[in-house]
């Protein structure tokens, strides 16, 4: 209706930020200046993420403010995983760097098809391993409070390969912005992991706090033999699943030994996978 020029949505704080800023948008598309009243429950406290978003739609006020409509809600809400079930929450695995993976893939896919070349190795080698560990890992906002800071922090963690570049990351992060919150911390030992998962082929980590499972990229490891004497050597604790996985009981009740433990099996695995390499 053009000719309206006000619009009361109720309870907004039960609306999400993209449909707040679109039910907005129904009033003001003529010459006669429209206003959009966001009521709230009386003597009632809010959810914090609520208010938050109430807050961006105050900020949210001249026109091509899409794209920072998206990054504020991707903030709220978490990247999350962008394939996967889980659609929001903490990121258990870089989002952006997902995206970033995805978005090549997708362009080398698309000049396969126009220039026929099918010999592709940064396709083949491009792939990234799944994990979960159950815990926080992102760049808290308190911690950095710029969204396009986070963003390029983000993106230059999807281009760390060596230890010696993750401690120089984090020592310019405890330069910059302090000490380390332990989803920071976790967030850069789940990036050591990620190389370790790599050298062993492994395509997806699960981890809580009785133990893991492995998942091997097309279900193969490059060293079967010494991978079969070291399940033996972990007897009662260790076993192959009919789906091909391995399961390994652990007790890690708390992160810190969660994390220590995944690391030593880890290595574990990508000094027997780096084996082969040597012998070939």
């Amino acid at each position: 209706i053009p000719t309206a020029n006000t619009l009361i949505i109720h309870r907004s704080d039960l609306f999400g930020l993209s449909q707040l800023y679109q039910l907005r948008g129904r009033v003001g598309r003529s010459k006669v200046r429209a206003y959009a009243y966001l009521t709230l429950p009386a003597n009632q406290v809010i959810n914090p993420n609520a208010q938050r978003r109430l807050e961006v739609m105050s900020t949210l006020d001249s026109l091509g403010a899409g794209f920072q409509l998206a990054s504020h809600d991707m903030d709220i809400r978490g990247a999350g995983n962008l394939v996967g079930e889980e659609q929001s929450g903490h990121i258990k695995e870089v989002g952006v760097e997902l995206y970033q993976q995805l978005l090549e893939e997708a362009i080398i896919s698309l000049r396969t098809t126009i220039d026929g070349a099918l010999d592709l190795p940064t396709l083949q080698n491009g792939w990234t391993p799944q994990i979960n560990t159950g815990m926080p890992v992102l760049i808290p906002e308190l911690y950095v409070p710029d969204l396009l800071v986070r963003l390029n922090l983000y993106r230059r963690l999807s281009e760390l390969e060596t230890s010696t570049e993750i401690e120089a990351f984090a020592a310019e992060l405890i330069d910059r912005f302090g000490p380390l919150p332990f989803e920071v911390e976790n967030l850069l030992q789940t990036i050591k992991m990620k190389q370790l998962c790599r050298t062993a082929g492994i395509e997806k980590l699960e981890a809580g706090p009785k133990g893991a499972v492995i998942t091997f990229r097309d279900h193969t490891f490059s060293n079967p033999f010494e991978l079969l004497n070291y399940m033996n050597t972990q007897a009662g604790t260790a076993k192959v699943r009919p789906d091909q996985k391995l399961s390994f009981i652990r007790p890690w009740q708390d992160l810190k030994s969660r994390i220590q433990g995944l690391h030593r099996l880890l290595e574990d695995l990508a000094t027997l996978a780096q084996k082969t390499s040597v012998r070939n």
